[in-house]
């Protein structure tokens, strides 16, 4: 009998089809499928059709129950984002406010969960303060930030035609955040 594939959820992308942010964590999805991971990516298509969270609204649109009930399910999450203005973007703002929903759960948010951050920017001051809000995000979360968050300077143009890195170095940063959110999750799973 085979052991279950953990799932790794990706969190991510810009509302523009096509997105370098998107294509990054599709990357490190990959990453993590080739290391034994299920993995489901909501990215910026998904992102999109969330409404604005209100904590007060009791109607909860089908798009809010299938990301709350996806990082329930998840054995790890990554979320990617584009640096805006020295933090992460309103879209993917929006998806973490929605977890919300997750609040009265037995392990809300992202509780016992390692969660992977990517940033993605034209330039790397934006993309190391984005990358710090979003950990801290990720922590005041419950979630485990991994040790590694893959910072992306976008201004070079990161990815071919078919969505591959044209650095190593890139491709071994999200490569990496995907291992350690595998790591802990198959760790997680062998307590």
């Amino acid at each position: 009998m085979s052991a279950k594939r953990p799932l790794i959820v990706g969190i991510g992308g810009t509302i523009r089809p096509g997105s370098t942010t998107e294509t990054a964590l599709a990357c490190s999805l990959r990453a993590a499928e080739a290391a034994g991971a299920e993995t489901l990516l909501l990215g910026g298509a998904f992102l999109a059709t969330l409404p604005i969270f209100d904590p007060r609204d009791g109607d909860i649109v089908e798009a809010q129950q299938v990301l709350a009930d996806a990082v329930r399910s998840a054995d790890g999450v990554i979320i990617a984002s584009p640096g805006y203005h020295g933090s992460i973007s309103g879209v993917v703002k929006n998806a973490l406010d929605t977890l919300e929903l997750t609040r009265a759960d037995a392990a809300p948010y992202f509780q016992g969960k390692a969660v992977g951050a990517i940033i993605i920017a034209d330039g790397w001051q934006a993309v190391g303060t984005a990358l710090m809000s979003l950990r801290a995000i990720i922590h005041a979360m419950r979630g485990w930030p991994t040790p590694f968050g893959a910072a992306l300077n976008a201004s070079s143009g990161l990815f071919d035609q078919a969505g591959a890195c044209r650095e190593a170095k890139d491709a071994w940063q999200l490569s990496t955040v995907a291992e350690q959110v595998m790591d802990f999750a198959n760790m997680r799973a062998g307590s």
